[in-house]
């Protein structure tokens, strides 16, 4: 009696048609992964950056004390408690490595924070008054 057929049987059922899409399927998912490895690893060896690998978190505290406590972190080993100040800087997202260079370059942080987030929208006389005052 037969009650199924044997596993070569059920892999051939479909033929070149299945085994087609099946290699499709795995082809876009490793066409995706590899480029997402090949990506970051072009990131890391020429400290360029790939968008979206990183976020800014927004944090409001009730006092400064908690805002401290919360923003230790560390560097070269060891725990930093630094006072710091956020400064924001609005410009044109084409001036944003200059910017960055320029911070670099007068910064007494061996690697100073700078991070760029588009403006979505706004007030747009703001947005207008931006504009007039960083030229292309």
């Amino acid at each position: 009696m037969r009650f199924g057929l044997p596993a070569t049987e059920g892999l051939q059922a479909g033929g070149p048609l299945r085994a087609f899409f099946v290699i499709a399927l795995l082809s876009v998912l490793m066409l995706t992964l590899l480029r997402t490895v090949g990506l970051r690893a072009f990131s890391m060896a020429s400290e360029t950056y790939m968008s979206g690998t990183h976020s800014a978190a927004f944090v409001t505290c009730p006092n400064e004390q908690v805002a401290k406590d919360l923003a230790r972190y560390e560097w070269q080993g060891k725990v930093q408690e630094d006072s710091e100040v956020l400064l924001m800087i609005k410009t044109r997202s084409s001036k944003v490595a200059s910017l960055a260079e320029y911070v670099r370059s007068n910064h007494p942080y061996e690697v100073a924070e700078v991070i760029s987030l588009p403006i979505e929208q706004g007030n747009p006389p703001y947005l207008k008054w931006l504009g007039d005052a960083v030229p292309e």
